[in-house]
């Protein structure tokens, strides 16, 4: 017993390892929001347009989330390791690229390539990782930690940027990526070992080409709407969008081996628990990127009090990633999931107090507050998801799982933040189609500056009821919808997840 119980335990490779897995994991998450407080520089600097400006936060997040299952196929077949060597190598290019484009066209072209490079590197690190720790249990350890870095990368990612702009250009919020992608390099033939599947099938590349093409088109429809209203070419290309959804999903169910296994969302638990990973991150993001300007730009704050206004309840949401487990383990994966959404839908609700004269205390109370919600989300969702299926499609929920997260991040700039230029495009005194266009023309009266910060605000808050009422009713309906028997299960050999009787048949 006690040699088996030493064969298994990790060694010193095993821990250095996940040390240097963790290294592209946090970038991957940390390029997600790192952007929020460093837009009004980058708009300073580069002027973009307001549809420009949200492609350049959100590019990014479009591109992991749209490739993410098609990269983790292709790893299966020719590697996981190399891919993820190439992926880290193809990021460093992005990321030096993107810090010194000369405008805003290459930044957008920039990110895209980083967002390319990110799909090959989250399933690849984690594949990777689970074949370098054998021992189920601490394997577990691992993979709870690669949850945690990945949440608190999304989660410090505006913290970080500030302190950056603090002292540096704000190119310098991707310069960071680049010792850590070297020393992956080099670390990484050394510590990890190569890992392929040996499952059959293959990679539809039509599906992903549609996955792709529907989800762009759709987003640049939405954003042109928002700034310029319903003319002509964006309802065409918001329909041809959705057209191309459409055939995606359709193909998905005549494939044998589909991008995208839609027969899952059957399960009532799994689609609660891929909700679950789309919306929170949908808020987040939108919330987190229109309070970075709300603090510079409509309170005045220079950058790095704005990190460290952030700060809080970064600290908080990155604390609840990591106490989640043991919290899940007293009051059950059930009661987990319900709170989440009933405190983000709080912590939302708590920026309506804040104005154009002041509201930095509502603003830490709502992002505390919510972080609560958002930590117990970004922690259960996978293994919900994972939980919710029988064992031969884990592989497929946890896929949709961390999908659901990146697109989540994507859509909550792209939705929501369209929602604010929409409202500030309506009552602003539309001049520009932004607040930082609009403050940076020469000669405005303090009531035009007043009025343009004020219909800002108005939409801050209008994003942040929508956000807040969505949480809200999906806390609602998992009350009223998820079976009291809720199980989690994990690595370490739980039981499963306990379905009501209507749910099992479904399935079937």
């Amino acid at each position: 017993m006690d040699e088996q119980r030493v064969s298994h335990s990790p060694g010193l490779r095993e821990w250095l390892g996940l040390l240097v897995v963790l290294g592209p994991v946090l970038l991957v998450a940390m390029d997600g929001s790192v952007l929020f407080l460093a837009m009004p520089k980058v708009a300073e600097a580069l002027s973009p347009t307001a549809d420009q400006a949200l492609w350049i936060l959100d590019v990014y997040g479009f591109a992991v989330g749209s490739l993410l299952i098609a990269f983790g196929n292709i790893g299966d077949r020719y590697g996981r390791l190399k891919l993820l060597m190439t992926g880290a190598a193809v990021f460093g290019v992005g990321s030096a690229g993107a810090a010194f484009a000369p405008g805003p066209e290459l930044l957008i072209a920039f990110r895209a390539l980083m967002g390319v490079a990110g799909a090959t590197l989250l399933p690849s690190a984690l594949a990777v990782l689970s074949e370098l720790f054998t021992d189920p249990r601490r394997r577990a350890q691992a993979i709870g930690i690669f949850a945690a870095t990945f949440a608190a990368g999304f989660a410090i990612g505006p913290v970080v940027g500030g302190q950056l702009l603090s002292r540096f250009w704000w190119g310098s919020v991707f310069l960071i990526n680049l010792p850590v992608v070297l020393l992956f390099l080099v670390l990484a033939p050394v510590l990890l070992r190569e890992v392929r599947a040996t499952r059959s099938g293959r990679i539809d590349v039509l599906s992903v080409l549609l996955s792709a093409a529907g989800i762009l088109l759709t987003v640049y429809a939405i954003k042109h709407a928002a700034v310029e209203g319903l003319a002509g070419a964006p309802v065409a290309t918001g329909s041809v969008g959705i057209v191309t959804l459409g055939w995606f999903t359709r193909r998905q169910f005549r494939l044998e081996y589909p991008l995208i296994d839609f027969r899952l969302f059957r399960d009532r638990v799994f689609t609660i628990a891929a909700i679950t990973g789309l919306l929170p991150l949908a808020a987040w993001s939108a919330v987190a990127y229109l309070g970075g300007i709300y603090l510079q730009s409509v309170l005045g704050l220079p950058v790095l009090d704005a990190a460290l206004v952030a700060l809080p309840g970064a600290a908080v949401l990155t604390l609840t990633c990591i106490v989640t487990p043991a919290l899940v383990a007293r009051i059950g994966t059930r009661a987990a999931l319900i709170t989440c959404h009933f405190f983000i839908a709080a912590g939302l609700l708590l920026l309506l107090p804040t104005s154009v004269s002041g509201g930095i205390g509502w603003y830490m109370a709502s992002t505390v507050i919510a972080g609560i919600g958002y930590g117990i989300s970004f922690s259960v969702v996978a293994d919900t998801a994972v939980a919710a299926v029988p064992a031969e499609r884990a592989g497929s929920a946890a896929a949709i799982a961390e999908t659901s997260n990146e697109i989540g991040n994507a859509l909550g700039i792209a939705l929501l933040g369209s929602l604010a230029a929409l409202i500030f495009r309506l009552q602003g005194p539309d001049l520009a189609g932004t607040l930082n266009e609009t403050l940076q023309m020469p000669g405005l009266a303090p009531a035009v500056i007043g009025d343009a910060k004020a219909a800002f605000v108005t939409g801050l808050h209008a994003s942040a009821i929508v956000a807040g009422i969505l949480h809200g009713a999906l806390g609602a309906f998992a009350l009223r919808r998820t079976p009291t028997t809720f199980l989690s299960t994990s690595a370490v050999g739980k039981e499963p997840l306990a379905r009501d009787a209507d749910e099992e048949s479904s399935v079937r």
